[in-house]
């Protein structure tokens, strides 16, 4: 019975011995036997003899279950440690690259000229305006609009949703500027109240800053004197430029045009100045380069010019000159002095710039504006025939009272 209870047991004792003296009951075999049997008895395609497996030797169906949820139980434990050392970047890949918005706070962002969607994008980063750049260009490439997105400043939140900060960089209605239109012919004082009606800074401050002189790149020729360089144009000024920056800004603008003309330093003064009485005095686009001839011929002449707008210049009081007014001994007085005035009388424009430095050809001395609502205007080279259009001008005048 011992040699019984130990092959079943153990299953170790492959000579194991029947006792005939005994009543013949099943022999136990070892594992090793019954493994052969069940192979033997799947090629007969039947069950192995002898006795069915019992709890004492492991079944295979319950072998295979047991394999299982051992490897259950590693690969769960491996899981366990995976996730624990994965979850930082599981989590990075699960989270949103965008805010959820709307935001808050305010804070300007600065879109400088020429930035692309990416320049954008690290901008808007920075000020943690969105939270990444994908988000951004994800939404820029969404969004046809995202192309024409215009330098300057605008006002935004902190952590805005990325197509939240797009909606307002597309849209040219949310930059903060000051946009302004100086129109030809002004005198620097009248820009200065143009310019701070529209930024809100005060009239002293814009004549203060003109006369920094070093600062405001004026060539040498204009001797400090800013009149004539507050070039006219559509501007925009960003909402932290100063007086100084926007004059500095309308000079550069004029001696770039000038330099463009082929107009160097030393002679850019006497150019501004000549466009300024063309300024002035023309009428009409045709009449400016025949209006800059006069002013040529009449200085080559050794004759005064006699313009009324040099007048008005000395008292900025705009229309005909009162006889008080001509009577005047100031050096810009035209009508009593020979030669240029001492500057520029106004802002010229760039067409008065260019009949300055090329006039029409012609001999004539004489113009008069002979229509004050058509602004006709008729040129002589002799006093006589300068006269008859006199003459016709104050028919104009009888004829229209309350416009000469």
């Amino acid at each position: 019975m011992k040699d019984h209870l130990e092959s079943s047991i153990f299953g170790d004792h492959e000579d194991t011995v029947e006792h005939l003296d005994e009543p013949h009951t099943p022999v136990a075999l070892s594992r090793r036997e019954i493994r052969e049997q069940e192979l033997a008895a799947r090629r007969r395609g039947r069950r192995p003899a002898g006795p069915a497996p019992t709890g004492r030797g492991t079944p295979s169906v319950l072998r295979r279950i047991l394999v299982i949820v051992l490897a259950l139980a590693v690969i769960g434990g491996g899981v366990a440690v995976a996730y624990t050392a994965l979850r930082p970047v599981v989590e990075s890949l699960l989270e949103s690259n965008d805010y959820p918005g709307p935001g808050t706070g305010e804070v300007r962002v600065t879109v400088e000229q020429g930035a692309g969607g990416s320049a954008i994008a690290k901008v808007l980063v920075e000020q943690d305006v969105v939270k990444s750049s994908k988000a951004f260009i994800e939404a820029a490439n969404e969004d046809p609009k995202s192309a024409g997105i215009q330098p300057g400043v605008y006002e935004m939140k902190k952590q805005m949703k990325a197509s939240d900060a797009l909606a307002i960089l597309v849209d040219p209605k949310n930059r903060m500027i000051t946009r302004v239109v100086v129109p030809e012919g002004l005198w620097a004082t009248e820009v200065y109240a143009r310019l701070s009606k529209s930024s809100g800074i005060p009239v002293a401050q814009y004549t203060a800053a003109a006369k920094k002189v070093g600062d405001l790149g004026l060539p040498a020729s204009a001797k400090g004197n800013i009149e004539g360089y507050l070039f006219p144009a559509s501007y925009e000024f960003g909402p932290t430029a100063t007086a100084l920056d926007q004059l500095k800004q309308m000079v550069a603008e004029s001696t770039k045009r000038l330099d463009a003309l082929g107009i160097s330093p030393a002679q850019m003064e006497r150019v501004v100045t000549v466009a300024s009485l063309v300024e002035g005095e023309a009428q009409t686009e045709g009449d400016r380069a025949k209006v800059a001839r006069v002013i040529e011929n009449r200085l080559a002449a050794k004759m005064s010019l006699g313009m009324d707008s040099t007048v008005n210049y000395i008292f900025k009081k705009r229309g005909v000159p009162t006889q008080q007014m001509l009577d005047s001994d100031n050096p810009y007085n035209t009508r009593r002095f020979t030669g240029l005035p001492p500057g520029p009388i106004s802002n010229p424009g760039e067409s008065a710039l260019k009949a300055a430095a090329a006039p029409a050809a012609g001999n004539w001395l004489y113009f008069v504006t002979v229509n004050l609502d058509s602004g006709a205007t008729k040129f002589a080279a002799t006093y006589e025939e300068h006269q008859r259009y006199v003459a016709e001008f104050r028919q104009w005048c009888s004829v229209n009272k309350g416009k000469c």
